[in-house]
């Protein structure tokens, strides 16, 4: 049993717990999946939403390119869902394509109910093409900012909805378990130990790219809610599988910016520093290969010519063209010194995705009883060994609305409140949840100089390209901070630290496992898919990373 006060002893927290709130739904990130299974569970009682930032700062709001979905012309549902699975390298899971697939035109159309703002050529939305899709599917918004509208839309439609809370720079340190039940979480806010207790919690808390010293990822995707299902018990799966996006800008002045691959999707074209092209040399569709192939091109490129970057060129695209479809891309080159319609775009990958994460089944279930998971924190097994470009906001989506319903058609009661008065918000802090003042000093710890080490760690050993000496080196080391895992920490570097500590761990492991080459997880020295390369890596607390059985 994992309750309150064994958490809070834990951390070694000295501040106490003030209060401890209920709510019906505890929902613990405000991105796209976060914000639809709000909107799904308002009507049935109180929600809470934590976000550990400002209530815009996700990985959302970062995504360029689109949202796929099936609703053209030229468009099928059975083709989107074929791309998918090609694209997933034959690991992804078909029932949940199927489910995203299918319910995508539904949720888009809803989307637009809500007042969403997709861009149109004259009365007609307007779709555009990306790596390894078949058809123009992608729809976009105000040219390169589709993750911000859809985020401005999801917030505006919350906010119609008294019965949801939010609680931001609110940091999640632990679920609480009771039974095998999750029944809340452990959070911290303004210094302050909350535990807030709830009949569901639904994970929403996007991805870990700040694992890796090259990423496109907000500052606080570090694996959060990946880790803190690990330390409830949860089952985590194929967390072996990194994306790294192919065009990042490349400038020492810049920050790691993300080039849309709708660029190549509009005719944007890769060239070497020497202006030669190179795509057609490595898949029959060039740019529009799926991601890990273009990404291992541009790395052969850079290998070759001994060079940092390559060029993304677009400078034989119309200009007036290139400014309208790209406004956001074109004015943050500028600022740098680049004109996008004039000059060549140095770019490099940079980690993007997480295809793994907690096991979920198609309404976002996962092994623990009130637990839920949706989004990049979650593994549906849509994304299979690469993901399909521009499928994730759509997954977030799709199976944010499904979390949600699920979560709300719970027939539990919230636990017992250790003798509190049961539905009161704020209630008094029972004598069991009262611990020791103590705390642990953590001076010797420098948390900025391991965090860089360790993202540096992960780029360099656990890349793009990956071997059993590699993979080993990392394991090592890692297992030199290991006392970090067992400090008390209470500050929230030092917690995201042991979040990207412990999910750096569960990558290494299972990219051991994996000897075998598939999508994004890639082996110089077991370049065949392997013979087990059908079957998923699982993760769980206390036992080896192990093969699923299917």
């Amino acid at each position: 049993m994992q309750t309150v006060d064994l958490i809070l002893k834990s951390l070694y927290i000295s501040l106490m717990p003030r209060s401890v709130k209920t709510a019906d739904f505890l929902i613990i990130g405000g991105g796209v999946a976060g914000l639809r299974a709000a909107i799904e569970v308002a009507p049935k009682g109180s929600v809470v939403v934590l976000t550990k930032d400002k209530p815009a700062e996700s990985s959302t709001g970062y995504a360029q390119g689109g949202i796929a979905v099936a609703l053209s012309d030229e468009d099928e549902v059975g083709i989107h869902h074929r791309d998918t699975i090609k694209a997933g390298n034959g690991l992804c899971k078909e029932e949940a394509v199927k489910v995203l697939v299918e319910e995508g035109p539904a949720v888009i159309l809803e989307l637009i109910s809500w007042g969403a703002e997709f861009d149109r050529e004259g009365s007609r939305l307007a779709f555009t093409r990306e790596a390894a899709h078949s058809r123009r599917r992608i729809l976009h918004a105000h040219g390169d900012s589709t993750g911000k509208e859809l985020e401005r839309v999801l917030i505006k439609k919350v906010r119609t909805f008294p019965s949801v809370s939010r609680y931001d720079f609110a940091f999640t340190t632990d679920l609480i378990i009771e039974d095998n039940r999750c029944v809340g979480a452990v959070v911290l806010k303004d210094k302050e130990v909350i535990p807030i207790y709830a009949k569901a919690v639904i994970l929403a808390t996007g991805g870990a790219g700040q694992l890796y010293s090259r990423t496109t990822n907000p500052l606080i995707a570090t694996g959060d809610g990946i880790a803190i299902a690990y330390r409830a018990g949860a089952v985590l799966d194929d967390m072996e599988f990194i994306q790294f996006h192919p065009t990042t800008l490349y400038s020492p002045s810049a920050p790691q910016f993300l080039l849309s691959e709708a660029m190549r999707g509009e005719g944007a074209i890769l060239k070497n520093i020497h202006g030669k092209r190179f795509m057609p040399q490595y898949h029959e569709m060039a740019e529009l290969a799926p991601r890990d192939i273009v990404t291992r091109a541009i790395i052969s490129e850079m290998v070759k010519t001994k060079a940092k970057h390559v060029y993304l060129d677009l400078t034989h695209l119309d200009k007036d063209f290139v400014k309208r479809r790209f406004p956001g891309i074109y004015s943050t080159c500028l600022l740098f010194d680049i004109d996008i319609t004039e000059d060549l775009i140095p770019v490099c990958p940079a980690a993007h995705y997480i295809m793994g994460g907690v096991k979920s089944g198609l309404n976002g279930e996962t092994n623990i009883n009130g637990l839920f998971a949706a989004g990049e924190a979650a593994c549906t097994g849509v994304h299979g060994a690469n993901r399909l470009a521009s499928n994730s906001l759509l997954e977030g989506m799709v199976y944010g609305a499904r979390a949600g319903k699920a979560a709300s058609e719970l027939r539990v009661e919230p636990a017992p409140l250790r003798g509190a008065r049961a539905g009161s918000s704020e209630l008094r802090v029972p004598k069991s949840l009262k611990i020791p003042k103590f705390k642990i000093q953590n001076s010797k710890i420098d948390i900025e100089k391991i965090r860089s080490s360790l993202r540096r760690l992960m780029w360099n050993k656990v890349g793009i390209i990956r071997c059993k000496e590699s993979l080993t080196t990392a394991k090592e080391k890692l297992r030199e901070w290991d006392s970090i895992l067992k400090a008390g920490f209470t500050s929230r570097a030092e917690l995201e630290l042991k979040n990207m500590l412990t999910t750096a761990n569960l990558i290494v492991e299972s990219a051991l496992l994996r000897e075998g080459s598939i999508g994004a997880h890639y082996r110089s020295d077991f370049k065949e898919k392997g013979e087990n390369w059908q079957r998923h890596a699982l993760c769980q607390k206390g036992r080896a990373v192990e093969w699923s059985n299917a």
